[in-house]
């Protein structure tokens, strides 16, 4: 039997992960799924390779690659997904994984609200692996009729994460999220050299800003959230990607969400404000659930992603000639755009 394997990257040529050779091997990734994954394996059960898709690549640091197999009982076709580093095998990722769909996140959850389901682990490809999960990521869908309800379900699936209880070492402040807004805004100020005086001056407020901000007891949050990190399949919601799950404020997963959400109708609509209804009805379920999150530190921290697009949109061309318009956006927000009545201000 043919097996595909399409890799548009050119990845097995990376000298940081030599190991990426062998996970595009058929021969070699058979037998490592047959010997590492149990949970597909049970029973003698056999497991035939399909293809394999190299899907994203970050030369030197990470691959995410896809296997499509067959199962022979129940005769079943599945894909599996899996996330290889260059320095080492991820297993707290995995191991949280596995702590969510055990802890009430698995596909048959009465609520609806999943992570995908992790298969395995296969040390010598330095990857470990998870079901992909069918259906439509939310950023789709967001600005389509019914997006106000799902708006709110996203709500619902995110304080159910902040309510896992499951534990982490890691941890992320207030101070630490104004210390990565210097960071990346000093590498705008080296791109726009012209900028450098209004870049200090948002960066002094958002200090002020963050300052201001009283911060709860911390609690697990995702801290990458938006739109791409949500898969919608009808009635079910699926939750990825958790590599920067940590404890901190949970109103920060929900600034995160709102202004991606916002710089995304800039972006895509035209108007920051085009999805206001989307980013109301999320904001107003998630205080209804929370019991300790506070609209002002859902705003502070809304208000600091959009600071942070700043730069991001430098890094993308498609993204660059709304650069500016982000930077009046954030003053505008703040409060510091000059020449204009800070109580006249547009709200964004």
């Amino acid at each position: 039997m043919s097996i595909s394997v399409i890799d548009p990257f050119d990845v097995t040529h990376d000298p940081k992960m030599p190991f990426l050779a062998r996970a595009l091997d058929p021969l070699e990734v058979q037998r490592q799924l047959q010997h590492c994954c149990p949970r597909l394996t049970s029973e003698n059960q056999q497991i035939h390779l399909c293809a394999i898709r190299v899907t994203r690549y970050k030369p030197g640091r990470r691959c995410l690659i896809e296997y499509d197999l067959k199962l022979e009982r129940p005769d079943e076709f599945m894909t599996l997904v899996g996330k290889a580093r260059s320095r080492f095998l991820d297993q707290s990722s995995y191991h949280l994984l596995q702590s969510l769909w055990n802890a009430g996140f698995a596909t048959n959850s009465e609520d609806g609200i999943c992570v995908p389901e992790p298969i395995g682990a296969i040390p010598e490809f330095q990857m470990w692996l998870q079901r992909k999960v069918p259906g439509v990521i939310a950023t789709k869908l967001l600005a389509k009729s019914g997006g106000v309800a799902l708006a709110r379900r996203i709500a619902e699936a995110i304080h159910k994460l902040h309510q896992a209880g499951i534990s982490t070492h890691r941890h992320h402040t207030m101070a630490d999220e104004l210390r990565i807004l210097h960071e990346r805004l000093a590498l705008v100020a080296q791109i726009k050299p012209q900028w450098t005086g209004r870049l200090d001056k948002l960066l002094d407020a958002c200090d002020q800003l963050g300052n201001a901000t009283s911060e709860p007891s911390l609690q697990g949050i995702h801290r990458d959230f938006y739109p791409d990190q949500v898969i919608v399949d009808g009635s079910r919601l699926y939750l990825l990607d958790f590599d920067l799950y940590c404890e901190g404020d949970p109103a920060l997963d929900i600034g995160n969400f709102l202004g991606h959400l916002t710089e995304q109708s800039l972006r895509t609509l035209g108007d920051p404000n085009a999805l206001a209804d989307r980013e109301k009805a999320l904001t107003e379920r998630f205080l209804q659930l929370s019991g300790n999150a506070t609209q002002a530190a859902v705003s502070a921290y809304t208000t600091l992603t959009l600071v942070r697009h700043i730069y991001l949109s430098t890094q993308f061309p498609e993204r660059r000639p709304f650069t500016e318009t982000l930077l009046q956006m954030c003053e505008q927000r703040l409060g510091i755009a000059e020449g204009i009545d800070a109580d006249k201000l547009a709200k964004f």
